[in-house]
């Protein structure tokens, strides 16, 4: 049994995991080795059907393993909230709109068709007409966890097969209340009455998700800008935890599963000024918690059924996988894809997900199939987890080598975000900030502009314009304005010190982007160029220029003379400026 110390209870769990998270992971990551398999592999290795084996014979092992997996579990499925929250924060209801037909055209297709495929090929086998529903429904689910924390680590989250995926696997995670419905009615033979049942089911499901999305709205912009106004860090991250756990809170009160509660969260928040400063403060909440699940899973892998079944099992799960890809693959070709891109996207969704623990554990326990059953089901889902990026590899690869030898990229059209490239990022929108703004639209130039003045934030977003709550001296949040890219950044904030802060932090993060910055005087010049950047104004170099000017043709000093002055007056504050 875990020990508590002082009142703190798993104290020698929480260091073991920390220990893997801040020393472990990031040497594997060193060496390439995928984030996502390093914590399976961990939790294969240190929980109990790992070396707790050993602990009898070698009792100093009860040190640095885990027996207990209930809390480790718990704490996992966050990880998987806050994984669907930042995915919501990366749409909007006009985006998800746009997508309809990728979620419930292709998503609808992909479970029908794999389950089908999946079903029949288990019938071969043998078995219960019941077992073989919830079974072949279960696996025909993808892992969104492990799907999107490759795609975000590998950025293709907007491409083409990278929105498509998201879309399928949106759909599914609706999909899952219903398999879960299922399974209850085939456990207690109501099957006779499955369609008002599941027509039921469907009905409540979208009016709870219009309810509460729309209901949100109309809170959750108001809450945030009326108790985020001083910006102080601790309320931030306490106001996006009420965010994200209320409103998976109330979709599980309808029933309805806690990751679409999640998600519905984020995109609430996706339309607001504060949709990046709340990505960049999850982020690494997010990956912490995300790692822990994935540690959760491979704590519930009994490897030793591998040895009952060392033929079977692999050849399942490679054939699970195949019916998949070759399911998927076609459907992303006739929803606009090229057959490389629908190959590399179909290889990335053949495993199984994290949704099929729970209906197999769920369909095990209502009787619907034998425990030893369940235990073959649910190591060969993890092990479909663990061969996500060989596979994502070698799907990528093959979609590669099909478009370099047919030429074949077809554009998707509708479900294209295309990041941003060459525009203009303005930190700090006061005056000259607007000001600068007005003239870049004059010429049809992109521009982001970010300020960390609430209240300023949160009158021009309401109005269109690409205004964002945030501080800019967090070189993430300008990673999510792809400022890598972007033409130029532009300095305008009103205090010294902060500006001469952002510039440092920008230049360390992004050396090859032109910095412009405004400065408050030739000692503040001096500074933020050399804290890099490429060009700096004094904000009162040209008011007083243009002063000087009328002054000497005040005095009698002829224009031309005067205007002569000026020009090179100007050309030396501004080489010192350089």
């Amino acid at each position: 049994m875990p020990e508590h110390h002082d009142g703190l209870p798993y104290l020698r769990e929480a260091l073991i995991f920390l220990a893997l998270s801040g020393v472990l992971i990031p040497l594997l990551q060193r060496y390439r080795v995928n984030q996502m398999l390093g914590f399976l592999a961990a939790g294969v290795l240190l929980g109990p059907f790992g070396l707790w084996l050993w602990v009898g014979q070698l009792p100093w092992l009860q040190n640095f393993t885990f027996l207990s997996i209930e809390q480790v579990v718990a704490l996992g499925k966050l990880g998987v909230l806050f994984l669907m929250f930042s995915i919501g924060l990366e749409l909007s209801a006009e985006r998800l709109c746009e997508l309809r037909r990728w979620v419930f055209g292709a998503g609808t297709a992909q479970v029908l068709l794999s389950a089908l495929a999946i079903g029949l090929m288990a019938a071969m086998f043998g078995g219960e007409t019941e077992a073989v529903i919830v079974l072949s429904l279960a696996l025909s689910l993808s892992s969104t966890a492990v799907v999107m924390q490759w795609m975000t680590e590998h950025h293709t989250l907007d491409s083409d097969v990278g929105q498509a995926n998201l879309s399928i696997l949106m759909f599914q995670d609706l999909a899952v209340v219903p398999i879960l419905l299922l399974t209850g009615m085939l456990a207690a033979g109501d099957i006779d009455r499955w369609l008002p049942l599941l027509a039921g089911a469907l009905i409540k499901s979208v009016l709870a998700i219009l309810l509460i999305y729309l209901l949100g709205r109309r809170v959750i912009r108001p809450l945030f800008k009326l108790l985020g106004r001083e910006h102080q860090p601790a309320t931030f991250v306490a106001l996006i935890l009420l965010c994200t756990l209320g409103v998976a809170g109330l979709t599980a009160y309808a029933g309805l599963s806690m990751a679409l509660g999640a998600f519905l969260a984020g995109l609430m928040l996706a339309e607001t000024e504060f949709r990046h400063e709340v990505k960049v403060t999850i982020e690494p909440f997010k990956s912490l918690l995300l790692g822990l699940f994935f540690f959760s899973v491979g704590m519930q892998t009994d490897m030793r059924l591998l040895l009952s079944a060392p033929i079977l099992l692999p050849l399942s799960v490679l054939g699970l996988m195949l019916i998949k890809a070759i399911v998927l693959a076609p459907l992303l070709r006739m929803g606009g894809l090229g057959w490389g891109s629908a190959i590399e996207g179909s290889f990335m969704m053949g495993q199984a997900g994290e949704f099929a623990f729970i209906i197999a554990t769920d369909a095990a326990a209502r009787g619907l199939f034998p425990q030893e059953l369940a235990q073959f089901v649910l190591l060969g889902v993890a092990l479909s987890m663990f061969a996500t990026p060989l596979a994502a590899r070698l799907g990528h690869g093959l979609g590669h080598t099909w478009q370099c030898k047919h030429h074949d990229g077809a554009p998707l059209s509708q479900a294209r975000v295309a990041s941003m490239k060459n525009h203009v990022i303005i930190v700090g929108f006061g005056r000259m900030g607007q000001l600068v703004a007005e003239v870049l639209s004059t010429q049809d130039v992109r521009y982001v502009a970010i300020d960390i003045d609430l209240m300023r934030s949160t009158k021009r977003h309401p109005l269109g314009e690409p205004v964002y709550f945030g501080d800019v001296s967090r070189p993430e949040l300008l990673h999510r304005v792809h400022a890598r890219s972007a033409a130029a950044i532009v300095l305008t904030m009103d205090h010294p010190e902060a500006a001469l802060h952002a510039a440092s932090a920008i230049r360390r993060e992004f050396s090859d982007v032109p910095l412009l910055a405004r400065a408050h005087d030739e000692y503040h010049a001096r500074a933020l160029s050399e804290a890099g950047a490429t060009m700096v104004m004094p904000e009162a170099l040209e008011a007083g220029l243009q002063l000087s000017f009328f002054v000497l043709e005040a005095i009698g000093i002829e224009g031309a003379r005067a205007a002569e002055a000026i020009r090179r007056e100007r050309e030396n504050r501004l080489a010192i400026a350089r």
